[in-house]
C-alpha cells in the first residue's frame, strides 16, 4: 500500500519528478567530478615525478609542494655542491615553467646528460634526445593532446621549437626543453628550482638526506618514493578547504530543489492528505508516505549523478587527453550519502507540515 501510494505519487507529475532526480543527481556528479579532478591531477603528478627514477628531491624553502605550479628558482651553482656529498652519485637541475596558453601545462628545463643519469634516461617513441638549443621532448599524451610528431614545430613562450622526440609519459613532466634555453626565455640565468638526486645506493637515502639539511637549512628536501603520499588535499594550502566549499555548494543546491519538490508536493496534495487523515492516517504514516517518496527520488538522482560523472569524465577526457580525473568508490559512496542525508533534511519540514493539517481544513481546500 505504501510503495503504491509513493509510485503514484512520484508519476503524478512527471516533470516534477524529473526536475528533483536530476537536481540530486548533479549534486552528485559535482561532488565526484571535483574531488575526482583534485584527487586525479595530486595522483598523476606524484606518479609522474616517482617515476623519474631519482632518490630525493630538493627545493626551495618557500616552493610550493604541488611541484606543477612550482617557482622560487635557486643558483644552480646548488648541483656542484650537492654532487660533492659522500654518497651522491648524480645531481640533476631542472627549472619549471608554468604555462596557460593552449592549456595547462608544465615545462621542464633540464641538461640531458645529469637528467638521463639520475632517471636512467626517456623511452623514445620517435625521435631522439635533446640536442640542439631549440629542441623539445614531448610525452605520448601530449603529442596525442597536440596532434604533434617529431620535426613538427611547437610554439610555447613565444618561442619555436622543434620536436626531437616523442617519449614515453611518466618522468616528471609532458614537456622537456634545453635548461639554458629556457632560463634565457623566462629570465632566470644560471637558476633551477629544483635538484634530482641519485644516490650511490637506495640505503644510503636517510644519510644524504641529513647531509643536505647540514648543507642547506630549511630547504625541503623529499625521498621521490614518499612523495605519493605526501600528494594529498590535505597537505595542499587550501586545496581542501575549496573541496569542502563546492561540496557545501552542491549540497545546497540539491538540498534547497528538495526541499522546495517536496514543499510544492505538500501544497498540491493537501485535499489528498486530508483524505487519508479522514481515513485514519497517523502523523506518522504521512510523514513516512513523504519521507519514502524522497529517499526513492533521491536514489534515482544518485543513479543518474553516476552515470553523469561517468559521461562528463568521458567527455573531458575526449577533449583533454592529458586531464586525468579519478572517480574512486569510496568518493561515489560518500556523495551518495551526503545527496540522502541533504534530500531527507530537505524533506523533514514539508513533511511535518503535511502531518499537522487539519482533515477539515484540508478537504475544504481548494
Amino acid at each position: 500500500m505504501m510503495w503504491q501510494l509513493v509510485l503514484r505519487n512520484l508519476f503524478h507529475r512527471p516533470m516534477r519528478t524529473l526536475i528533483g532526480v536530476m537536481a540530486v543527481a548533479v549534486e552528485v556528479a559535482l561532488v565526484i567530478l571535483i574531488v575526482g579532478l583534485t584527487s586525479g591531477i595530486l595522483q598523476e603528478t606524484a606518479k609522474r615525478i616517482e617515476g623519474i627514477g631519482a632518490d630525493l628531491m630538493v627545493q626551495s624553502p618557500t616552493a610550493p609542494m604541488l611541484i606543477t605550479f612550482s617557482g622560487s628558482p635557486m643558483p644552480i651553482k646548488i648541483a656542484d655542491k650537492l654532487a660533492e656529498l659522500k654518497y651522491v652519485r648524480a645531481v640533476a637541475p631542472a627549472l619549471l615553467q608554468f604555462n596557460s596558453t593552449g592549456g595547462v601545462e608544465t615545462v621542464w628545463g633540464i641538461d640531458a646528460k645529469s637528467f638521463r643519469e639520475v632517471s636512467s634516461g626517456f623511452v623514445f617513441l620517435q625521435g631522439h634526445d635533446l640536442q640542439d638549443p631549440d629542441d623539445i621532448l614531448v610525452d605520448d599524451w601530449q603529442a596525442k593532446a597536440k596532434h604533434v610528431k617529431v620535426g613538427d614545430t611547437y610554439n610555447l613562450f613565444n618561442h619555436k621549437w622543434n620536436v626531437a622526440g616523442v617519449v614515453e609519459h611518466g618522468k616528471g613532466a609532458r614537456l622537456f626543453v634545453p635548461i639554458a634555453t629556457l632560463q634565457d626565455l623566462v629570465g632566470a640565468h644560471d637558476k633551477a628550482s629544483l635538484f634530482l638526486v641519485k644516490c650511490s645506493h637506495p640505503d644510503h637515502t636517510e644519510d644524504v638526506i641529513a647531509e643536505i639539511k647540514d648543507l642547506l637549512p630549511n630547504y625541503p628536501v623529499r625521498p621521490l618514493k614518499e612523495f605519493m603520499t605526501l600528494m594529498t588535499s590535505t597537505n595542499i594550502p587550501g586545496l581542501e578547504t575549496f573541496i569542502n566549499a563546492m561540496i557545501a555548494l552542491a549540497v545546497s543546491i540539491g538540498l534547497l530543489v528538495i526541499f522546495l519538490t517536496m514543499y510544492t508536493t505538500v501544497l498540491e496534495r493537501t485535499r489528498d492528505i486530508g483524505v487519508l487523515k479522514s481515513l485514519g492516517a497517523s502523523k506518522v504514516l504521512i510523514v513516512r508516505a513523504l519521507l519514502t517518496e524522497t529517499t526513492l527520488l533521491c536514489v534515482l538522482g544518485i543513479a543518474a549523478g553516476v552515470g553523469l560523472s561517468y559521461l562528463v569524465r568521458a567527455g573531458f577526457l575526449a577533449l583533454f587527453p592529458t586531464l586525468s580525473i579519478l572517480i574512486t568508490p569510496e568518493w561515489v559512496l560518500r556523495a551518495g550519502l551526503i545527496a540522502l542525508v541533504g534530500a531527507v533534511l530537505g524533506a523533514s519540514y514539508p513533511a511535518w507540515l503535511a502531518s499537522r493539517k487539519d482533515p477539515v481544513e484540508a478537504l475544504s481546500y481548494d
